[in-house]
């Protein structure tokens, strides 16, 4: 009995760690910004074969602007100093107002500015403005239907306007190593004749074809790309285009290619050009 009485008393004390099963959230952060990233590029992947080249461009000048905002050249000393953000009466206080609408590197100046032979050439672009805003319908109804607006992109150079028509992988223009011409050609031969009546500028029409992987000893690039733009100059006429307006027929075969890939099927393009009659 006293043995028992004069055990020892064992106190067991339990370590307790602090923070031992917590390891941090950080990986969390890091995979949720992975997955928002994937996110977006998959969107982008998407819009990218969704769109169309103009409607692409679109979308970049939409995040591009160039309407001024900000008190530096919004034409006063408030925000919004002036009537509106377009006043042109009322001068910024660093710039020369609202932008100005320019071709290459020159500002395009109004009519009521100039003389002579400066009042003609702004006068030019002017039509050649108004000519495409009536194919894309900005401001109104596009003389183009969506299909063949797919097909379709212009832009203004010292030349005139170049609408430059091209082959779409499930439509193309002229059946495929030929000159014959798809129905969507002469729709848009069609439509280009009633829209070119409103304006008297003379026209050329240049043929391009994408490059053949090999190339043999007789390359029929340049007697086809030749010959689609002459089935486009007799579809126009066929459609009551002015045939001595037709001032130039050329083809540039595989040479001028408009991607870096010369093979591909988007090298297969017509150019039609409104020229500029001041030059």
């Amino acid at each position: 009995m006293s043995a028992g009485r004069n055990a020892p008393v064992i106190i067991k004390r339990k370590k307790i760690v602090a923070g031992d099963g917590h390891h941090g959230g950080a990986w969390k952060v890091a995979y949720a910004d992975f997955v928002t990233a994937m996110m977006a590029f998959f969107m982008l992947m998407w819009l990218l074969n969704a769109t169309t080249e103009q409607q692409r461009k679109g979308i970049a000048d939409y995040f591009s602007p160039t309407i001024p905002i900000n008190r530096v050249s919004g034409g006063g000393s408030g925000a919004f100093g002036g009537d509106n953000i377009f006043t042109e009466n009322a001068l910024a206080q660093s710039g020369t107002g609202i932008n100005q609408p320019t071709i290459g590197d020159k500002p395009m100046r109004s009519t009521t500015e100039l003389g002579g032979e400066d009042a003609e050439q702004a006068a030019q672009i002017a039509a050649l403005q108004q000519v495409e805003d009536i194919l894309f319908g900005r401001g109104g109804e596009s003389a183009v239907s969506e299909l063949a607006l797919r097909h379709i992109i212009t832009r203004l150079t010292d030349e005139g306007l170049i609408i430059e028509i091209f082959d779409l992988p499930q439509a193309q223009l002229f059946l495929a190593d030929s000159t014959t011409p798809n129905p969507i050609a002469q729709d848009i031969a069609a439509m280009l004749s009633r829209v070119f009546q409103r304006v008297k500028n003379p026209v050329a029409i240049k043929g391009h074809l994408a490059a053949k992987p090999i190339l043999a000893v007789d390359n029929p690039v340049w007697d086809r790309s030749i010959g689609r733009a002459m089935v486009m100059r007799t579809l126009m006429e066929e459609a009551a285009f002015d045939p001595r307006r037709i001032v130039r027929i050329t083809g540039a075969g595989d040479r001028e290619a408009a991607v870096r890939d010369a093979t591909a099927l988007r090298n297969n393009r017509i150019e039609i050009i409104l020229l500029r009659t001041d030059r």
